[in-house]
């Protein structure tokens, strides 16, 4: 089943990213259980940088996944909409190339990458097809993309199960770990009002990208979708 976007101001959740960046990275672990972890490591192995690619990493937050993917020999250029994101990242990491802007203008030739990347931040953008549309621009004609994103259980009890947690649990521990607690109010309910797999791969279609396909994590809490730009 299909549910409509959440609508919310691209600065304003910009500004909740900006608060939240100097413990991000420890809060998305506690947060998921360190489930994270896992995820990342499937969504590496399905970006399958190596040496000479040129990858842009999209939403990339504080640059954990670039470094990965600058650590398997691609050039990374890592991107966000958040310039506290993009500034703490650039402490953390002083040797990746950080730009911030915005994925559904982004400022970057046509073909200018071998694979575009974007994970847990799709759902922030305020069109998705844009940003699709976007990422198919700057990828090179044969070239590819992975997004992970938070998605729908495919099972009933996991379902109602993974609902409670985002609106009573979630809440609740972000008050205890985390210095802006509307960036976690806002989480839960952008994952519940964000598209299903199917719906999401419908979406990469039309944008113009072929072969979409997605592979489920954690009973489908999370999917990763893999596409390719026509030749």
């Amino acid at each position: 089943m299909s549910r409509a976007s959440l609508t919310k101001d691209p600065h304003e959740v910009a500004g909740m990213f900006d608060a939240v960046a100097r413990r991000y990275d420890l809060t998305n672990d506690v947060m998921s259980l360190w489930q994270v972890r896992m995820w990342r490591a499937v969504t590496r192995a399905a970006v399958g940088a190596g040496p000479g690619d040129r990858v842009l990493d999209l939403a990339a937050g504080t640059g954990t996944s670039s470094v990965e993917y600058a650590a398997d020999g691609a050039q990374v250029v890592a991107c966000d909409f958040s310039t506290g994101m993009v500034a703490a990242g650039k402490r953390r990491h002083p040797r990746t190339v950080f730009v911030a802007g915005d994925a559904m203008a982004l400022p970057f030739a046509d073909d200018s990458f071998d694979v575009v990347t974007i994970s847990y931040g799709l759902r922030n953008v305020q069109d998705t097809s844009a940003a699709l549309r976007e990422m198919a621009r700057v990828t090179r004609p044969g070239g590819r993309a992975v997004i992970a994103e938070f998605s729908t259980p495919v099972g009933g009890p996991l379902r109602t199960a993974y609902r409670f947690y985002l609106g009573r649990v979630l809440p609740a521990a972000s008050r205890l770990i985390s210095s802006n607690t509307e960036a976690y109010d806002y989480l839960g309910e952008s994952i519940l009002a964000w598209p299903d797999q199917k719906t999401l791969a419908a979406l990469m279609q039309e944008a113009g990208w072929r072969q979409v396909g997605y592979k489920n994590l954690s009973g489908g809490i999370v999917a990763v979708h893999r596409a390719t730009k026509p030749s």
